[in-house]
């Protein structure tokens, strides 16, 4: 049972953090979740339960923006209400992984986002997956979790990428855009577009 509760907590809205735009606007807010759905970096133990690791650190924005979350933009999320060049909601926020980044939104009272990890030469796995779809070439994993009562409606992701691995996680509970996994699906493909650019 533990093992379900290792991905989202309820979105947080942080006061003082956000905007008024029409339809939704970039907010600062708790972690999307809480520990990673990833495989950590080092633990080749299959019998490890996750949720006995400590949390990865969370932190607002610190520093540039790296470049795998460079490579994507709020105009390429299906929410509306920011620009290109407004940057993720968080960056560096989990220490296990060489790149992190989120951008959250919140739509008709609703919190959603995306999330990516990317790990240098080493693949990321998920511990459990629903199927796996050809993208370009890729082989991407995915664990559908929009039916599962303890936690938000996501999508976990996990493919190989510039020769590591990158993790996405789609959270949206509004119902808006389409299923959490096509969701997912789509930063996958707009992703593999740009991995050598």
């Amino acid at each position: 049972m533990r093992r379900l509760v290792l991905l989202l907590a309820v979105l947080v809205l942080a006061s003082g953090c956000a905007h008024a735009t029409i339809g939704g606007s970039p907010v600062a807010q708790a972690p999307l979740d809480v520990a990673s759905p990833f495989d950590q970096e080092g633990s080749t133990d299959p019998s490890t339960d996750p949720s006995e690791s400590q949390d990865p650190e969370s932190s607002p924005i610190d520093g540039e923006i790296t470049p795998t979350c460079a490579k994507l933009k709020w105009t390429d999320l299906p929410y509306p209400g920011a620009k290109a060049e407004t940057p993720p909601t968080q960056i560096n926020y989990d220490s296990t992984f060489e790149e992190s980044c989120r951008w959250t939104t919140k739509v008709d009272d609703v919190e959603v986002g995306v999330s990516l990890r990317y790990r240098e030469g080493k693949q990321i796995t998920i511990e459990r997956t629903t199927g796996d779809w050809d993208v370009k070439g890729h082989k991407v994993m995915y664990l559908d979790r929009s039916d599962e009562q303890d936690v938000e409606p996501s999508c976990v992701l996990a493919l190989p990428y510039n020769g590591g691995g990158l993790g996405i996680i789609i959270i949206d509970s509004s119902g808006k855009f389409g299923s959490v996994c096509d969701q997912g699906r789509k930063v996958a493909e707009v992703l593999i577009d740009r991995e050598t650019a």
